[in-house]
């Protein structure tokens, strides 16, 4: 009876232990990587500098070409395009920059970096949460565009949707990385557009090639080219700036 008595309590004292160690376990790739993405976006819904940053930019820029533009001389069909993926652009790194930025003043990155979380791990969380604002924005930008220059708007609403999605994913991969590599230096502001934009050229190309077909009228298949050479450049740069950013982190 007494031994009972005693194997009672210790055995429960070890299912214990062993529930605070299975707690104490480091949390998995996806895990990790949704946490860290989940603090950006809080922080960013929080404090909306980013996100009112690129709005702003995104609509007044429109506004801006549209007094600009001269419907005799550009069709706006020539012109959308275009003036889409620029906004696209720049647009999206006022988010990139912040990203790693937001980190710096309490010294929160060395903390980060010292968890037990893979390095891979905290450039996905990164990238998520710079995947989503720039789809946020595209989210405002497409139908603006659309509707200040009187484009056709069911039919290629979805289809854009896509573009955006495979072109923000390109986007993120490259901008994440550079803005890791940026964010400590004194012309992390200027150094980020500098290194990140000449990458930026094939997605905006293929992005902007795809939307001009979709715009003019031609079957969807017709875009299938340019949303193939979107889908490579995600694939390649997604893996290697994943990797080259665990060298990154360790400098």
């Amino acid at each position: 009876m007494s031994a009972d008595l005693v194997a009672g309590p210790v055995s429960a004292v070890e299912e214990a232990v062993a529930g605070d160690e299975r707690h104490l376990e480091p949390p998995s790739f996806l895990a990790a990587a949704w946490l860290i993405a989940r603090k950006d976006m809080i922080v960013e819904l929080r404090t909306r500098t980013a996100l009112l940053a690129a709005l702003a930019l995104s609509l007044l820029s429109i506004v801006i070409f549209n007094f600009a533009w001269d419907p005799t001389a550009v069709a706006a069909i020539d012109l959308a395009p275009g003036l889409l993926w620029v906004i696209f652009t720049f647009s999206g790194l006022l988010g990139l920059h912040r990203a790693f930025g937001v980190e710096q003043a309490d010294r929160a990155m060395d903390v980060l970096l010292g968890a037990p979380i893979p390095r891979t791990a905290i450039y996905a969380g990164k990238a998520f949460g710079n995947l989503a604002l720039v789809l946020l924005v595209q989210l405002v930008s497409i139908p603006a565009v659309l509707v200040v220059y009187n484009l056709e708007f069911a039919r290629v609403v979805l289809p854009l949707g896509g573009i955006a999605l495979l072109a923000g994913i390109g986007l993120v991969a490259v901008g994440t990385l550079f803005g890791a590599m940026t964010t400590s230096t004194r012309a992390s502001e200027l150094l980020l557009p500098v290194l990140a934009l000449p990458f930026f050229v094939p997605v905006v190309t293929a992005a902007a090639q795809a939307t001009a077909r979709l715009m003019g009228g031609r079957p969807v298949n017709e875009t299938i080219g340019w949303l193939k050479l979107l889908g490579a450049y995600d694939i390649v740069f997604v893996v290697a700036c994943g990797l080259a950013y665990t060298v990154i982190a360790d400098e």
